[in-house]
């Protein structure tokens, strides 16, 4: 999709700057039972019980997986290339069982927010993150609304198979583009939206939330050779032909490097993220996310013209 002929030259001092992930507590281990009090016997018998297993240490959550390998992408140099804060609704007080969790852990967390009980999100642009991920979907919706791309991440229901490499998928309209085909899709349907992609595919698609994130990965992978990068994204998308060429020329004028690019017409995509070996995947349908999630940790991204509906319904609450 282009290349760099010396890419570490040619960055820009911004361009130098780590990839900066936020991460809630919840996202990073498995707070689920502690979570449970909370919502069952309130926030003394929570506290109580947190203090009580401080020196127990969690379990990995969903986003376990990604943190450790985003991580370890710093071994071997002297100014890491990524940066993991932790955003915590838990106090200060009942936050030690995770700082103690991710010393056993031995994860390089070292930057972190706790607001008892208050949103973190505020903290999200302040740390500079260009990622958040957490299991509260308001916080991930103000993030997106901030302008940082930000989902509400799920467990996978299944235990996936451990791989070195990072593997990172993300759907494409609403996620990686904007929503502006998706629209005419969910107005006219699927046959105007052919008519309108072929009609448009030599004019690149608008950049959705994740564009910025999936550039900073794209800089990282030009550390490395090709051969020897440690990270590899997808591109998992309902779209086949002959909407699929507006997304190859969109991806080639943004100058971004995608590994691989799976147009499935519409089949679902659990299997092929299975396939894939997904650490993560990216997607703004809550019906594609249950399927995935079946198969590897997902995340919801609330943005776009399909989480309208469900937005318009908050509001009225």
């Amino acid at each position: 999709m282009g290349s760099i002929d010396n890419p570490i030259e040619s960055m820009s001092e911004t361009e130098q700057q780590p990839l900066i992930v936020a991460i809630s507590s919840r996202a990073l281990f498995d707070l689920e039972e502690s979570h449970r009090i909370f919502e069952q016997q309130g926030v003394k018998k929570y506290s109580e019980y947190q203090i009580e297993h401080e020196d127990e240490p969690l379990e990995p959550g969903p986003a376990f997986s990604l943190v450790k390998k985003l991580l370890k992408l710093n071994q071997g140099r002297d100014v890491p290339i990524v940066e993991v804060i932790l955003l915590s609704r838990n106090s200060a007080d009942t936050g030690l069982r995770i700082f103690n969790s991710i010393e056993h852990h031995k994860l390089e967390v070292s930057r972190a927010a706790f607001t008892s009980g208050n949103s973190p999100y505020p903290y999200v642009q302040t740390f500079g993150s260009q990622l958040f991920l957490s299991t509260h979907g308001e916080d991930v919706r103000q993030a997106l609304d901030a302008g940082v791309a930000a989902a509400t991440i799920v467990s996978p229901s299944r235990r996936t198979i451990e791989n070195d490499e990072l593997h990172i998928a993300f759907d494409g309209d609403a996620v990686i583009f904007s929503d502006e085909a998706e629209q005419v899709y969910h107005d006219k349907g699927l046959d105007a939206f052919n008519e309108s992609e072929r009609a448009s595919a030599k004019q690149p698609l608008s950049g959705g939330p994740f564009k910025s994130f999936l550039a900073a990965l794209h800089r990282i992978q030009h550390l490395y050779t090709e051969n020897e990068c440690p990270i590899r994204t997808a591109l998992v998308t309902a779209r086949g032909t002959p909407s699929s060429e507006r997304v190859i020329r969109t991806l080639r004028a943004w100058n971004i490097r995608i590994d691989q690019a799976l147009f499935l017409g519409g089949k679902p995509k659990g299997e092929f993220l299975k396939a894939f070996g997904a650490d993560v995947f990216f997607d703004d349908q809550e019906g594609h996310i249950d399927n995935a999630s079946q198969h590897v940790a997902a995340a919801h991204v609330p943005h776009g013209v399909k989480n309208q509906k469900s937005a318009a319904s908050r509001v009225k609450k």
